[in-house]
């Protein structure tokens, strides 16, 4: 199938054949034209509802179901932002995280095009997902992760029963790599912020929106890593704009660790490029990415959006969890909590109003990273036959 690519960032048109980046540097997205496009109504309520602005056709198996997240009011969350707060549980995803938006679209339609074998770069939610809808398509799955990769995390990628490959040397350059062997050897990787799993991706604003239409909400804060989600969602309100579905295009904000934050460092320094750092440890390594390759496009989606890029630390995100947890109900992966760190800082600064409904995007279920901020449990133990006491004494 023909599936047009554009550059958001010199107009340059190019197809899937001609690889995932611009010759200027750039990466490429999914060229739609969104002219005709309005909400679907009723019906269907995965992420190809939207299938007019998607490639490919909408397809059978794991990827029919994935999208259709759930948008959470959280009114316990209020004062923490100054505003009125709503989450997108992206954890209600088939293997509990956004990842498998770009998966859906990424395998649906590579098993159109006559892929027999699919892949990744990944070390933790995209290998799982891939590998997850690669078995349900009935596709070979190649999973290329760190050689250092943590056992446990191994494990949970190995459920699907992928290949995966260990690779020594530096992580940055596995990108390059796997999309050159890809051609090689006729396998469709389907990366961070290559173009299929962007065009999935993008759906989260889409649902965003369409909750909220004919409005729309003041502002989204997101957590960013390789910067493909951010484009995504920056592309979907670029179309909905170009659709004259919305009038006004939220505030764009995307959070990184502090530990490991080179688009944050640029957007502080007013660069427009994004240069690589080294990077430290922090609790949300999933999206500690030191050498982001859309990382400029996020520049770009906060610029026009009028938002911003900032850091968080540690300690935040995982006071962040811990509320999202208490005061709204769900258990998050340490990265997603940076939404809600990062949305805390902006009410301190004031760029949040009272007035705004604000949506803070969790990327993901934190019950694959149970062995991070593990509370001691305290519970007391009583006979059955003092238990009406033992009731009526922790009720007051």
């Amino acid at each position: 199938m023909d599936v047009d690519l554009t550059c958001y960032a010199c107009g340059a048109t190019a197809t899937l054949a001609d690889g995932p980046r611009c010759d200027c540097g750039e990466p490429f997205w999914v060229e739609t034209d969104p002219g005709g496009f309005d909400w679907p109504g009723d019906g269907d309520r995965s992420l190809w509802r939207y299938g007019d602005l998607l490639p490919g056709e909408r397809p059978t198996g794991l990827a029919a179901g994935a999208g259709g997240t759930p948008l959470v009011r959280a009114p316990r969350l209020d004062g923490d932002v100054g505003a009125r707060v709503h989450v997108k549980y992206e954890g209600g995803n088939p293997t509990g995280t956004f990842k498998d938006r770009g998966s859906a679209v990424g395998v649906s339609v590579a098993a159109a095009e006559g892929y027999g074998a699919v892949g990744t770069v990944s070390h933790g939610n995209m290998a799982r997902s891939m590998a997850a809808h690669a078995a349900s398509a009935g596709l070979d799955c190649v999973v290329l992760v760190p050689a250092d990769i943590p056992p446990s995390r191994l494990g949970l990628i190995a459920r699907h029963d992928p290949t995966i490959l260990r690779v020594e040397g530096e992580y940055g350059r596995l990108y390059e790599e796997a999309i050159r062997i890809g051609r090689e050897r006729a396998v469709a990787f389907v990366n961070s912020d290559t173009p299929l799993r962007v065009a999935g991706q993008k759906t989260t604003a889409l649902e965003i929106a369409e909750s909220f239409a004919p409005d729309a909400p003041d502002a989204i804060v997101m957590p960013v890593s390789s910067g493909g989600h951010a484009g995504g969602v920056w592309k979907a309100f670029r179309e909905l704009s170009a659709a004259g579905l919305v009038e006004t295009v939220p505030r764009l904000y995307f959070v990184q660790a502090a530990a490991c934050a080179p688009i944050a460092e640029a957007w502080a320094r007013g660069e427009e490029t994004v240069t690589p750092v080294e990077g430290g440890e922090t609790v949300a390594y999933s999206i500690a990415n030191a050498d982001p390759p859309s990382g400029n496009r996020v520049l770009a989606a906060a610029r026009e959006t009028g938002g911003g890029v900032l850091a968080v630390e540690d300690g935040a995100i995982l006071d962040a969890r811990r509320a999202l947890a208490e005061r709204a109900g769900l258990f998050v992966e340490s990265a997603c909590a940076t939404s809600l760190a990062g949305a805390r800082v902006l009410a301190d600064r004031g760029d949040l109003g009272a007035d705004e409904d604000v949506v803070l995007v969790a990327t993901g279920t934190g019950f694959t990273e149970r062995d991070v901020d593990e509370p001691a449990v305290e519970a007391r133990t009583v006979p059955m036959a003092d238990l009406d006491g033992a009731v009526g004494d922790l009720l007051g």
